[in-house]
């Protein structure tokens, strides 16, 4: 009953995504289950720190990554956060557990040169599915947006000059772009005019005017992806990430570049800045005359 009224909480009222709901829902149900097979009958507001600890432990036994272990930690986190703000507990057993130490990934990105074969050498067709697929690569990499955000563009939030892009807890935010962006979108829209669908409610659609879904985007940008390079991950986040490695190395600073993508905490654009870091040692490595021994 507890987990069912969090899960209701961070739903309804935190606005999280059914997909992050999801998550946390899974990570609270299986570490119920964890609880049954050492203490049967414990309840979750019972817990004691040891028996996350525990949990802890089963689970990296189990092979799973630090990454993954440390958000399922998270999820019972806010879960305790939660019922001490309830009164249902005095603290949380988790404050004091230290999870395993992550190791931050950079992020992946495309250089300037994969970026413009991507655009301008890839043939993605004339038709209106062509039309639309060159379009979508291109948003992504011209304003930031993640996946979501652009399958839930309605056609009056694509204006002149700027893209009004709902975020993450519904916060929405303004994102402008330049000439070649604007060409695409008015190529888009003829197509999708003569298509029949000019008063589509939202912006992107399938060639029936139904919206696009996760998947289909995902396919869209990963065989685009697949014919300029060989990086193991080709999704839109790369693009995304693209966006902030090329706004941050052409002299953005770094809260606009937060605003732009639509980051809650300065934190999460820092990364990039790692990224723009690791650029210039590799041109200094390379260009820097070496002393002979």
């Amino acid at each position: 009953m507890l987990a069912e009224s969090f899960l209701r909480y961070i739903r309804y009222e935190k606005n999280l995504s059914t997909h992050t709901v999801l998550s946390y829902k899974n990570d609270l149900f299986q570490f119920k289950e964890f609880l049954e097979t050492i203490a049967p009958g414990c309840e979750l507001q019972q817990v004691t720190p040891d028996q996350v600890r525990e949990w802890i432990a089963a689970l990296s036994e189990d092979g799973m990554s630090a990454r993954t272990v440390s958000r399922k930690i998270s999820s019972l986190r806010a879960f305790y956060r939660y019922l001490m703000a309830q009164s249902v507990i005095a603290g949380s057993p988790v404050k004091e557990v230290r999870v395993p130490k992550v190791r931050k990934k950079l992020p992946v990105y495309l250089r300037r040169d994969t970026m413009d074969e991507l655009l301008d050498d890839v043939e993605y067709g004339d038709d209106f599915e062509g039309i639309r697929n060159k379009l979508i690569i291109e948003m992504f990499y011209s304003t930031g947006i993640r996946r979501a955000e652009l399958i839930g563009l309605h056609d009056d939030d694509v204006r002149a000059e700027e893209i009004k892009v709902t975020g993450k807890r519904n916060k929405q935010r303004l994102v402008p772009y330049g000439p070649e962006l604007a060409a695409l979108i008015a190529d888009y829209r003829k197509a999708r005019r003569e298509a029949g669908f000019a008063h589509a409610d939202y912006f992107f659609v399938k060639k029936d005017g139904e919206p696009l879904y996760p998947q289909l985007v995902y396919r869209v940008v990963k065989q685009a992806l697949s014919q300029v390079c060989t990086l193991e991950k080709k999704s839109p986040h790369v693009l995304r990430h693209t966006f902030a490695s090329v706004m941050l190395n052409n002299g953005a600073g770094l809260n606009s570049v937060k605003e732009l993508l639509g980051h809650h905490s300065l934190a999460s654009t820092e990364v990039y800045t790692h990224i723009t870091f690791e650029e210039l040692k590799q041109s200094y490595n390379q260009a820097f005359p070496k002393r002979k021994p």
